[in-house]
């Protein structure tokens, strides 16, 4: 009879538990959020740099807590797929996990709520979004869908901490933001199940490169990068209809243009990719074009935002290349 093996767990707020920890945020795709919440408030009023501070960490952080927090409940397919996570391992607690992503998610949410009442509504639909994905991610058709709304409702909520809120929402072509953040999104999260196709189709979750392919989904994936392009060169063509090809907008075109071309690569690598390990070069040249593209768009409103997005953009390579597994993203 083989004895069973038990793992002794990390201490709540130990310095090793916090190292689990943030290695389960996924620090290298905070950047993501981060990015989505900049977008936001660029297309917004201008607040003063100590509250830009504050939105800006609240959206960069709200991804890795979120991330955490949808860790704990699929380990079953992680266990299989990302056996160096901590939860996998077993030598951390998924209720101290929980515990510790929902107070982050509430302190980000608070950031939001502070400046704009609105968003406790908008950033508790995000929380039961984060906390009901698991669901979602078995079904087929909607998982990248249902991903992409929460994140779409962060961008909403960093855009509603501007004093106009709504009153600005049509004119300042923040719709066409949403839409390019949406499609972008389901397009990051479509090409990530590509390295974990073996794990979700043993543990059960019904994604669509499970139950219809590699091809079916390489295809699914251009449309929803073709998407995410066309509505972010809508929004440039209109500041070009506005102000014609000035000098400021310059920056956003080169952002948009790398961005182009990195989507382009990514989509045709991802459409040689014929096993999970594979996977990780496309994936990774999507969550470039993402940020990229979306800095390129905050360029738009925030020329003066130039060095930072550099910069922000720079550490996004510099954290990704740390990761604790090159064939994860």
């Amino acid at each position: 009879m083989q004895k069973e093996i038990l793992v002794e767990q990390l201490k709540p707020l130990s310095l090793n538990f916090l190292k689990a920890y943030f290695i389960t945020m996924r620090p290298y795709l905070m950047f993501v959020s981060g990015i989505t919440g900049i977008v936001g408030l660029a297309f917004t009023n201008s607040l003063d740099k100590v509250n830009i501070v504050l939105v800006i960490l609240a959206s960069f952080l709200s991804y890795g807590f979120g991330q955490a927090l949808t860790d704990c409940f699929q380990t079953d397919t992680d266990s299989i797929s990302s056996p160096y996570r901590p939860l996998t391992q077993g030598i951390v607690s998924e209720s101290h996990f929980l515990t510790l992503s929902i107070v982050g998610l509430i302190f980000c949410i608070s950031v939001f709520v502070i400046h704009n009442p609105v968003n406790l509504l908008l950033g508790t639909a995000a929380g039961f979004g984060l906390a009901t994905y698991t669901y979602f991610k078995r079904k087929f058709w909607s998982g990248p869908f249902y991903n992409a709304w929460i994140v779409g409702v962060l961008c909403l909520m960093a855009f509603m901490c501007g004093q106009n809120g709504f009153k600005n929402f049509a004119s300042s072509g923040f719709l066409l933001v949403l839409l390019s953040i949406f499609f972008g999104y389901a397009n990051f999260v479509l090409s990530g199940y590509f390295k974990d196709i073996k794990a979700d189709r043993a543990t059960g979750y019904n994604t669509l490169p499970v139950k219809h392919g590699r091809k079916v989904s390489t295809n699914v994936s251009d449309v929803f990068a073709f998407l995410m392009i066309l509505f972010g060169l809508l929004l440039f063509i209109n500041e070009i209809n506005r102000f014609g090809l000035a000098t400021f907008l310059i920056p956003s075109l080169v952002f948009l243009i790398a961005s182009v071309v990195l989507t382009i690569i990514g989509q045709l690598i991802l459409h040689k990719v014929q096993t999970d390990e594979e996977a990780h070069p496309a994936i990774t040249l999507v969550v470039h074009s993402y940020i990229l593209q979306f800095s390129g768009l905050a360029l738009l409103k925030r020329p003066e935002w130039l060095i930072f997005l550099i910069i922000f953009y720079i550490g996004f390579t510099l954290v990704l290349k740390i990761r604790p597994a090159n064939n994860q993203i």
